[in-house]
């Protein structure tokens, strides 16, 4: 082999030594690990607050690393496993490769629905525990209500569209119901063409319609019509989304990723102090009110946002 030849060869292999090295060192030794399910805005708005959050508490940002759940993946497989002290998971795709890769770091999970979660644990046979856990982004339905009583308080029949995932919704929210003035009025969809027959009793018995989440109820193919026959019958559609406020829903509560990367920091450090993981689903403690404005003026109604954000967290007494 010539000298030439052989040093080619040679730089090749310390390029490919230099790349593997770089990978290996992509993700530093870190105290804490954000693992985003993909990069969309809401993953990175919510790491920021996270990072941001903890930063002002004190801990190092050296000492904070983020990664994406395809990356963590590789890493997981390999021998290149990161022993962070806490692991914070953002989305589905994220939590469900912490727990196929059985790390023995504590896992927050965050900014993905209750269900979700309840999923990837019953495909996983792990439970709720001290080192697992989450905060789900579903907000309490005694807040959902206290926003109905405060913004609409001329309302004496609630509306509900129950699909498979949210019939427990609708059982839990008609014990609430028991010993209040609003009564519930509850239609059944067990099959996508249920709704146009559901939709217009529950609409004809209701004064508020109020939307639990579920896939085959509220979903890209079905929400204009939902919107458009709830206005077209003068009944108020109270959401769970900004994006369905802007679609033409009256309210909605929900919380905001910064506000979950703010939770998600709290509790972090909870656990670098050394206390477990709470070993329960974790309700969101902050929130955003949302109103749309036009349907509101069309429906001859004047609920004012900040005021009723401001009204709900005394009821809760938040800070």
């Amino acid at each position: 082999m010539g000298i030439r030849l052989r040093s080619r060869l040679l730089g090749l292999a310390l390029c490919v030594a230099g790349t593997v090295a770089c990978a290996q060192a992509s993700l530093p030794p870190a105290r804490v690990i954000i693992v985003s399910s993909d990069p969309s805005p809401a993953y990175a708005q919510a790491a920021e607050a996270l990072t941001d959050s903890l930063a002002q508490h004190g801990i190092a940002r050296a000492d904070i690393a983020q990664s994406f759940a395809s990356e963590l993946a590789l890493r997981l497989q390999s021998d290149q496993s990161p022993r962070p002290s806490i692991f914070v998971a953002l989305g589905s795709e994220a939590t469900q490769v912490l727990v196929a890769g059985n790390v023995q770091t504590p896992v927050l999970s965050a900014l993905l629905p209750r269900r979700s979660f309840e999923r990837i644990l019953h495909g996983s046979g792990k439970a709720i525990s001290a080192r697992l856990s989450a905060i789900q982004l579903d907000q309490p339905l005694a807040r959902q209500l206290s926003l109905i009583r405060l913004a609409l308080p001329q309302a004496r029949h609630l509306g509900v569209l129950a699909g498979p995932e949210s019939s427990a919704k609708a059982f839990e929210l008609g014990f609430l119901l028991a010993s209040s003035y609003l009564k519930l009025q509850e239609g059944v969809v067990t099959q996508a063409d249920d709704l146009s027959s559901a939709l217009p009793r529950v609409l004809d018995y209701s004064d508020v319609l109020l939307a639990l989440a579920d896939p085959l109820v509220f979903n890209s193919s079905t929400i204009q019509n939902i919107l458009l026959a709830s206005f077209r019958a003068h009944i108020p559609m109270v959401a769970f989304s900004a994006a369905y406020v802007r679609a033409g829903a009256l309210l909605a509560v929900y919380t905001t990723p910064e506000q979950v990367g703010t939770q998600a920091a709290e509790v972090a450090l909870s656990v670098l102090r050394g206390n477990p993981l709470p070993d329960h689903v974790i309700e969101p403690n902050d929130f955003e009110v949302g109103v749309n404005t036009y349907v509101a003026r069309a429906l001859g109604l004047s609920p004012d946002a900040p005021s009723l954000r401001m009204a709900l967290r005394r009821l809760e007494h938040l800070p």
